[in-house]
C-alpha cells in the first residue's frame, strides 16, 4: 500500500457520502413537487455505493501483484448508481382545489418521507465525519513517520 493510498480511501468516502447528502437534499426540496418533466409526481432518489476497484495497467509484475493484493487491500468507494423508489406508493391526498387533483379530487404527492429522509441525512453526515477522522488519523501518522526520517 503506498503512502497516499489511504488519504484516497478515505476520500473516496467523503465524496460518497456528500453526493449522498445531496441526493437526499433533492428528495426533500421536491417534497411536495407534484408534477415533472415526465407528467408524474417527483420519485424519491435513492443511492447505492460498490467498492471502488483498482484499474488495471501494464501486465508489469507490480501490476499483477497489486492485483492479486486487491483482496486484501482497500480500494474506498464509489457511487454505482441513482435509482428512483418504485416500491413506496405516492401519498394521496384529497385537495380538490389543487391543478394536478384527478377526477376524484386526490392529488398524488412525491414518495419522500421527510423523517425518513432526515435521518439518511444524519446517517450521512456521521459517515463524512467518520471520514474526516480517519483522514486527519492517516495524516497524523503519514507526518509521524516522516518526521522519524529526518531524525
Amino acid at each position: 500500500m503506498g503512502l497516499f493510498q489511504p488519504f484516497d480511501i478515505a476520500a473516496t468516502g467523503m465524496t460518497a457520502q456528500r453526493f449522498r447528502m445531496d441526493i437526499i437534499a433533492e428528495n426533500i426540496a421536491n417534497v411536495s413537487t407534484t408534477r415533472t418533466e415526465n407528467g408524474g409526481p417527483y420519485r424519491r432518489k435513492m443511492v447505492t455505493f460498490e467498492e471502488k476497484q483498482l484499474k488495471a495497467g501494464f501486465p508489469t509484475f507490480r501490476n499483477i501483484l497489486k492485483k492479486n493484493m486487491a483482496a486484501y487491500i482497500g480500494n474506498g468507494v464509489k457511487v454505482s448508481r441513482v435509482s428512483e423508489d418504485k416500491k413506496t406508493d405516492f401519498i394521496m391526498e384529497y385537495d380538490p382545489s389543487h391543478p394536478d387533483a384527478d377526477e376524484n379530487g386526490y392529488v398524488r404527492y412525491p414518495n419522500v418521507n421527510t423523517v425518513t429522509e432526515m435521518t439518511n441525512l444524519i446517517d450521512a453526515s456521521r459517515s463524512y465525519e467518520a471520514n474526516v477522522t480517519a483522514f486527519s488519523a492517516i495524516k497524523s501518522m503519514a507526518s509521524a513517520g516522516i518526521s522519524i526520517g529526518e531524525r
